[in-house]
C-alpha cells in the first residue's frame, strides 16, 4: 500500500528508520524534515527520502504516517503545531523519544488520539544524517506506548510500516517504560558521568591516574561519552523518576560507607556477593535498555604486520568495527587483540573468518 510517511528529524534514528521503511515498503513516499538544511540535502541526495518538506504546517496535512524523531521538549512543540492542523482522520503519529510519560500526557491533553510513543532501543557510536543504518535496530526492543484512546489497528498499522526494523516490540504504560529505563540506562549515565567527573579532580592532584584510567577504567564508563544535549534532555523529561532513584542510590553507598566504617567485613562481601550472583543471570549479548557491543578477543603473536592482516581479514568480509584494542604486548608472547562490534552476529563472522583464515586463538568473554 503506498503511503506518505513525514519524518521529522533526520539523524541517527530518522534517516535509519527512513531506510528500513523504504526497504520494506518501495512504494511508500518518504517526506525528511530537518532543522539543518545541509542533513535535509544529503538525505535526497543519497535517496534516503523522496523529498525535502516545506514545513510541518504544510506537509504534515498530506501524511499518512508522522514519526517525530527530535529531542522530548522539541516533540512536544511539534505536537502542539500537529493539534492545530487538519491532520487525516486516520493519520498515525508517533516519535522516538527515550522518555515517554511527559510526551503522551501532551498528546492525550492535545487530544491527538492516534499518537503512539515509540523508543528504539539502539543507539550507535555515530551520530547525523550520514549515520543511517537499515540494520540499526535489528534483534532490538521497541518500546511502543500508545495512548488510552489510540486504536488497535493503529498499533498494528505501525508494526506493519516499522516491520523491516527487525526489532522485537514491547508494549509498556508510558510509567512503566520510564520506571525502567531510569534504572537500566538513565541512572548508569548519570553515575558513569559522575565518576569520569570525579576522576578529573583526581587526575589533576595525581597525574599518573590519568595513564592508568586506561582499560577497564574507560570501559566501565564508556557511557559519559554521549550526548550532553540529548542526556540533559532525557534527565529534566525523567526528573521524578531519576531523584527516587538518585536517592535509594546515595542510599545504598551510604550502606556501603557504614559498613566500611564498622569493618563489617561479611557486610561487604555479601553485597558484592549478591551483585555478581544478579549479574550473572541477565542475559548474554541481548540488547537493553543500553545499546550492547560484543567483543572479540584473539591472541596474536608479537609480529610487524599481524593487525593490519586481521583488519584487513575484517575489511574483506565487509564487517564494521566500531573499536580496536590491544590489551597486551610483550616480546616473545602473544598479545590480546580486542575488536568490538556492534552486532553479535558480526563478531560470530569475523570470529569464523579469523579462524579459517589464520591459526589465531579467538573467543568471548
Amino acid at each position: 500500500m503506498k503511503q506518505n510517511v513525514l519524518i521529522i528529524g533526520l539523524g541517527l534514528i530518522g534517516t535509519s528508520l527512513a531506510l528500513v521503511i523504504r526497504k520494506e515498503h518501495p512504494k511508500t513516499v518518504i517526506i525528511g524534515m530537518d532543522i539543518e538544511k545541509s542533513s535535509e540535502d544529503f538525505a535526497l541526495k543519497r535517496g534516503l527520502i523522496d523529498k525535502i518538506a516545506v514545513s510541518i504546517k504544510s506537509e504534515a496535512p498530506k501524511a499518512d504516517v508522522i514519526l517525530l524523531c527530535s529531542p522530548v521538549e522539541v516533540v512536544k512543540r511539534q505536537l502542539l503545531i500537529l493539534s492545530k492542523l487538519r491532520l487525516k482522520e486516520e493519520v498515525i503519529i508517533s516519535d522516538v523519544g527515550s522518555t515517554k510519560q511527559e510526551i503522551v500526557a501532551e498528546a492525550e491533553k492535545l487530544k491527538l488520539h492516534s499518537f503512539i510513543g515509540g523508543h528504539p532501543m539502539a543507539g550507535s557510536h555515530k551520530s547525523g544524517v550520514t549515520a543511517g543504518d537499515e540494520r540499526l535496530f535489528e534483534n532490538a526492543y521497541y518500546i511502543l506506548t500508545p495512548n488510552v484512546l489510540t486504536k488497535p489497528e493503529y498499533i498494528s498499522s505501525l508494526k506493519e510500516l516499522l516491520k523491516g526494523t527487525n526489532a522485537k516490540f514491547v508494549i509498556l504504560t508510558t510509567e512503566e517504560h520510564d520506571k525502567i529505563t531510569g534504572m537500566l540506562s538513565h541512572l548508569p549515565h548519570i553515575i558513569a558521568a559522575g565518576l569520569v567527573n570525579q576522576s578529573k579532580d583526581f587526575t589533576t592532584r595525581h597525574p599518573r591516574a590519568k595513564q592508568l584510567a586506561a582499560g577497564g577504567f574507560r570501559d566501565m564508563t564508556r557511557i559519559a561519552s554521549s550526548d550532553p544535549e540529548m542526556w540533559t534532555d532525557i534527565l529534566m523529561s525523567n526528573r521524578e523518576k531519576l531523584l527516587e532513584m538518585i536517592s535509594s542510590w546515595q542510599s545504598e553507598m551510604n550502606q556501603v560507607s557504614k559498613w566500611l566504617k564498622e569493618e563489617n567485613r561479611l557486610a561487604v562481601f555479601q553485597f558484592f556477593q549478591e551483585a555478581k550472583e544478579t549479574r550473572n543471570q541477565m542475559p548474554i549479548h541481548k540488547e537493553g535498555a543500553i545499546p550492547a557491543f560484543h567483543d572479540l578477543f584473539i591472541d596474536i603473536p608479537d609480529i610487524p604486520g599481524v593487525i593490519a592482516e586481521i583488519t584487513g581479514i575484517i575489511g574483506k568480509a565487509n564487517l564494521s568495527l566500531i573499536n580496536l584494542k590491544i590489551l597486551e604486548t610483550r616480546e616473545d608472547i602473544f598479545g590480546i587483540l580486542q575488536l568490538t562490534f556492534k552486532r553479535e552476529q558480526d563478531l560470530t563472522k569475523a570470529k569464523e573468518v579469523i579462524e579459517k583464515e589464520t591459526n589465531y586463538l579467538c573467543y568471548e568473554k
